[in-house]
Parts: C-alpha cells; structure tokens; sequence
C-alpha cells in the first residue's frame, strides 16, 4: 500500500517538515508520495531528503501542484566530498 501525504494549502517550511516526519515513520524501503502546492516544496523537500539522507524517487509538476515520490534507503548513500 502507497502511503500518501496531502500537503495542500501547507506553507513553507511546513511541507517538508510534514514530509520528514512521514518518511522517517515509514518502514525501511517504503517510500512515501507528498502532493503540495507550496512553490517552495520542489525545492524544500528535496533539499530536506538530501540532508537526512532519504531518496527521491520522482518528482513532477504539474499546474500549480508538485508531486514528489520519497524513499527511506537501507542504508544511508555513503557522501563523498
């Protein structure tokens, strides 16, 4: 089962707050879709997924709206500098 978090009418920094959150609950290898209206959220959530080390598997806009498809990893991607 796909869990989906409706962020709608949500500002930022709200949505990727929200979505943090949900990731972080979802078990291993499960991912989670985030649909916001923020124009931020493209930007914001996978800036968030970056630093916490979550993987964005997708992410489409369409109209005013951004859909954006999150996985919580394994393991964590090793960071090279």
């Amino acid at each position: 089962m796909e869990d989906i978090l409706d962020l709608r009418g949500l500002k930022c920094p709200l949505p990727a707050l929200f979505a943090r959150r949900a990731v972080a609950r979802v078990g291993i290898g499960e991912a989670v879709t985030v649909i916001a209206d923020d124009p931020l959220a493209g930007i914001d959530i996978p800036h968030m997924c970056r630093q916490e080390r979550f993987e964005v598997l997708a992410l489409e806009r369409e109209g005013n709206e951004t859909r954006i498809v999150i996985r919580k990893p394994a393991s964590p991607p090793l960071v090279s500098n």
